[in-house]
């Protein structure tokens, strides 16, 4: 049995066995050293292999633009698609396809698109566009590999379990990706190789914002980066856009680990400031379901215990109310640190 997210073939597809979808996707946050970066992808249920693979494609396009410029760290300062801007991050991304295994064409168009051009990848194969992306998203996590973390739909006809397998055999064969099946109905997909696998505990794998309306299935979910709020939050964009122009807010820190103590879990906290014994969550809907509120609450009292003040908004709260958000978050960081102050005093 697999024990480790290290554990688990990235050469060819596999149904994971052993653990709900739900479960995986909670465990894969934080990865131990030598894992894939993994991302989550709730599949639709295909007629046809090819509509799997266009679809998830341009959720791994959408993905790896989200993510810059993490792969493309020199383009950092670049802020605009016109002019100078499309014409230095082109530069840029043809230097690093050199000195790196990328395919130059296709970095450069991808970074221009990334920096806010409106240009469609469809002058690339689906071929390039694989093996690309699976690169240039495990390179911003700074991981060697990928894996997509399939979460299965429920029911599936043979003629699904046909389209998803082959959709699985070509992306790990032309993206060199991992491809891992988990979830749906018992039995899935039985032409592949299946894995037991005890996953680890772990924190939680954002997946990227709906709309109230919009359904869920073919959504990506992803880690974010230590330092920057997640690309695909909203409401973490907004509060890191309201908290970059107070002074008061200096010491904070996102997407940070916290390990309170060797011999228990690492937590990816989404908002810290060590100084004064702060965490702030910001949690989407899919925090009201039982497993990931049950997981949040864990997550709460170990932080507790260490001393961290736990506090909670949603992101319509977020979004919506930021000012009222900003004002509590001003309140408590101030009242914590006239307590710091008055200790130095003493001590």
């Amino acid at each position: 049995m697999a024990q480790a997210w290290t554990d688990l073939p990235l050469d060819q597809p596999i149904v994971i066995e052993g653990a709900a979808g739900p479960a995986l996707a909670l465990s894969t946050e934080p990865l131990p050293a030598g894992a894939p970066a993994i991302i989550t992808y709730e599949a639709v249920a295909p007629r046809r292999a090819n509509h799997l693979i266009a679809d998830l494609l341009d959720r791994l396009d959408q993905v790896a633009r989200e993510l810059f410029p993490a792969w493309l760290p020199a383009a950092a300062m670049l802020d605009g698609p016109a002019g100078a801007g499309a014409v230095a991050v082109r530069s840029i991304a043809l230097r690093a396809a050199r000195d790196g295994d990328h395919f130059g064409p296709f970095l450069a168009d991808l970074s221009e698109r990334a920096l806010g051009a409106a240009r469609a990848p469809e002058r690339f194969t689906a071929e390039v566009r694989a093996a690309e992306l699976s690169k240039v998203i495990a390179r911003s996590f700074d991981r060697r590999r990928l894996a997509v973390l399939v979460l299965l739909p429920s029911p599936l006809t043979s003629e699904n379990e046909q389209a998803l397998g082959s959709a699985g055999r070509w992306l790990a064969d032309n993206g060199r990706m991992g491809i891992w099946f988990a979830g749906g109905p018992p039995g899935a997909i039985d032409e592949l190789a299946r894995v037991p696998f005890r996953p680890p505990a772990g924190g939680v794998a954002p997946i990227e914002e709906a709309g109230p309306d919009e359904p869920t299935a073919g959504v990506v979910g992803y880690p974010a980066i230590a330092g920057r709020p997640h690309p695909a939050s909203r409401a973490e964009q907004s509060l890191e856009d309201a908290l970059a122009r107070v002074d008061w807010a200096v010491g904070r820190e996102w997407n940070q680990i916290h390990q309170a103590h060797p011999l228990t879990n690492p937590v990816r906290v989404d908002l810290l400031w060590r100084a004064e014994r702060c965490v702030v969550e910001i949690d989407g809907a899919e925090h009201r379901e039982p497993l990931r509120f049950a997981d949040d609450r864990q997550r709460d009292v170990q932080l507790q215990l260490a001393g961290y003040a736990v506090l909670r908004f949603t992101n319509t709260q977020v979004v919506h109310h930021r000012d009222l958000v900003m004002s509590q978050l001003r309140q408590f960081l101030d009242g914590r640190r006239a307590v710091n102050r008055e200790r130095a005093i003493h001590e």
